[in-house]
C-alpha cells in the first residue's frame, strides 16, 4: 500500500459536523465546493442537488474514459409530523433509524435549534414501553414551539468527532467518509481519463440523486464509495468486520457486480498490497444500485469502509480501513478496466 499516506482528517471532521438530512444537503455541498474548487476543471449542482466536480484527464482519443465516482452527502434524520399543544414534537424517520434507541439522543434542526428525544410513559402487559418518540425543544407550548419549527422540518443526530490514533468516531461516516475519500483521491489525481467525482443528495431514501446523475453524466465506468456494516462486535456473523481492509462489493439487494469488476478491484487491491474483503449482503442497498442501471447499463463497481454503529450519532470507523479504501481507489483511477 502506499507508503507514509497521510489524509487530511480535519476535513472529514467538518463534513461530518454539517447539516445534511435527505433532501437538505446544501450545507455539505457548499464545504465540498469551497474545498475542492481550486483544483478541479469545473462545478456543476443539477437540478436535484448533486454536485459534480469534473477533473480532466490528459489522454488523448478512444482510449481516454470518462468514469464517474460517487458518494453521497445526505445522513438519516428525523422529519417532524406533528406539534401537541404542550410544544412536543412528534416525527417519523428520515432514512434507516431504529426509533427505539433513539430516547435520550439530542437532535438538531437546520436553524440551529437543539432539542432531546423522549418516550411517552407507555407500556405492554409485559412491562415493555410502546410509547411513541417525540422532540422536547424546551418551550411553554405550541405557539412557542411553531414560531421555531413547523411540520415538515427535518432534524439530524448530533455526535462530537472523536479522533484516536487508530479510530474515528462522529455522526454521518454514512457517508461523509465516502465524500471525504472521493475529495483526497479528487485532489490528487493526475492521469488519463476524465473523472466526474459525484456527490449525490437523498440516498438514504432510495438512491434518487444517483439515478439522475448517472443519466446526465453517461459515464464508461463508475465506481461508488460508501460504507458498510462492520459485523465485528458480539453475536454477529457476516462477511465485513473493521480492521480488516476495504470491502468490495460482491452483492447487495440492488446490485450484483460484474465478475470482471471484481476481479479487476481485487487484483489491483492484491497488486498494491491493499487490505481487502469481500462485501456480500442480502439487504441494502447503495447508488450502485440505480447507477448501474443507467440507460442501456453502466458497469459499476462498489467499495466502502466498514463502520460500527450505522446510522447512530456515534458510528466508528478504523482509520487503516479509511486509508485503505483510498489506496485502492487511487489505483484504480490510474489503471481504470478497459471496457
Amino acid at each position: 500500500m502506499t507508503e507514509n499516506l497521510t489524509l487530511d482528517y480535519n476535513l472529514l471532521k467538518d463534513l461530518t459536523q454539517a447539516y445534511g438530512p435527505s433532501g437538505n444537503e446544501k450545507q455539505v455541498a457548499a464545504l465540498i465546493k469551497e474545498y475542492a474548487e481550486n483544483f478541479v476543471d469545473s462545478v456543476e449542482t443539477d437540478t436535484l442537488g448533486n454536485l459534480i466536480l469534473r477533473k480532466n484527464g490528459s489522454g488523448k482519443g478512444s482510449n481516454k474514459k470518462k468514469i464517474m465516482i460517487a458518494a453521497h452527502m445526505d445522513e438519516v434524520g428525523l422529519i417532524v409530523t406533528y406539534i401537541d399543544r404542550n410544544g412536543y414534537l412528534y416525527f417519523s424517520p428520515v432514512g434507516g433509524i431504529k426509533v427505539a434507541e433513539l430516547p435520550g439522543r439530542r437532535v438538531m434542526f437546520g436553524c440551529g435549534l437543539k432539542g432531546v428525544i423522549a418516550r411517552e410513559r407507555k407500556v405492554n402487559e409485559q412491562g415493555k414501553p410502546i410509547g411513541k418518540c417525540f422532540i422536547d425543544i424546551g418551550v411553554l407550548g405550541e405557539e412557542e414551539a411553531r414560531n421555531k419549527v413547523q411540520e415538515g422540518d427535518m432534524a439530524i443526530l448530533t455526535g462530537e468527532f472523536v479522533e484516536t490514533d487508530s479510530h474515528i468516531m462522529a455522526k454521518a461516516l454514512d457517508d461523509r467518509l465516502g465524500c471525504f475519500i472521493a475529495l483526497q483521491a479528487c485532489k490528487n489525481y493526475q492521469g488519463d481519463h476524465d473523472l466526474y467525482f459525484t456527490f449525490t443528495v437523498q440516498e438514504e431514501v432510495g438512491a434518487r440523486g444517483a439515478k439522475t446523475a448517472a443519466y446526465s453524466i453517461e459515464p464508461d465506468l463508475a465506481l461508488i464509495i460508501d460504507t458498510t456494516i462492520s459485523y465485528d462486535t458480539p453475536r454477529e456473523e457476516y462477511s465485513t468486520a473493521a480492521n480488516k481492509g476495504v470491502a468490495i462489493k460482491a452483492m447487495d439487494r440492488t446490485i450484483i457486480v460484474s465478475p470482471r469488476i471484481k476481479q479487476w478491484m481485487t487484483n489491483t487491491a492484491d497488486q498494491h498490497s491493499i487490505p481487502y474483503q469481500c462485501e456480500v449482503i442480502s439487504t441494502g442497498g447503495t447508488d450502485s444500485g440505480p447507477v448501474h442501471l443507467s440507460k442501456g447499463g453502466i458497469p459499476t463497481g462498489g467499495l466502502a469502509v466498514p463502520v460500527r454503529y450505522l446510522h447512530t450519532a456515534s458510528e466508528v470507523a478504523v482509520k487503516a480501513d479509511i486509508e485503505a479504501a483510498y489506496a485502492l481507489l487511487s489505483e484504480l483511477l490510474k489503471n481504470p478496466l478497459d471496457i
